[in-house]
């Protein structure tokens, strides 16, 4: 059973990585925009149990990491995502106030996008990289974090019911 579990998550990940990349990158918004792929992964391992997040935030830190428009070291992504799946499926599964209330989803996500790119960029720092304006990084990641909270409520609707798709299983007795 944990095989169909994580080829079915597998399949949706790469196909929000794709629909990411063909359409929502190519929309040029104020502040930088926002990234659904990070929006949708962050919600999956907010609903699943920490293992499973961490995981979901493997694959997906590898999937952003072998992605044409990555910058940085493989493996920064990965670090980043996993470390941050871990944590808000820990946070969330713990607190049965959390899990029941749809608006601190929506905070939890926004504030994890602006925690990832953040960590991203504090991390590529770290490395050696040159990142430019200052100004501009912080500007993108506090813009990416108020569309997160614009775009998330649309989205994790969707998240959840195909998670609960994904993880419930009815057996035949």
């Amino acid at each position: 059973m944990l095989t169909r579990h994580s080829v079915l998550t597998g399949a949706l990940f790469l196909a929000v990585y794709g629909f990411q990349l063909a359409t929502v990158d190519q929309i040029h918004l104020p502040l930088g925009g926002f990234s659904l792929f990070l929006i949708f992964v962050l919600s999956w391992s907010a609903l699943s149990a920490p293992e499973i997040g961490a995981v979901a935030g493997f694959f997906a830190g590898f999937l952003l990491d072998i992605s044409p428009t990555a910058s940085g070291p493989i493996g920064e992504w990965t670090l980043i995502l996993t470390v941050i799946g871990f944590g808000i499926a820990f946070l969330r599964y713990g607190d049965d106030s959390l899990r029941t209330n749809p608006l601190s989803l929506v905070i939890m996500v926004a504030f994890s996008v602006v925690v990832a790119m953040g960590a991203y960029l504090l991390l590529t720092l770290m490395l050696g990289s040159d990142l430019g304006n200052t100004w501009q990084a912080v500007k993108t990641i506090l813009g990416n974090g108020l569309w997160t909270l614009a775009i998330a409520p649309f989205v994790l609707p969707i998240a959840s019911r195909l998670h609960r798709v994904v993880f419930e299983t009815r057996e035949l007795a």
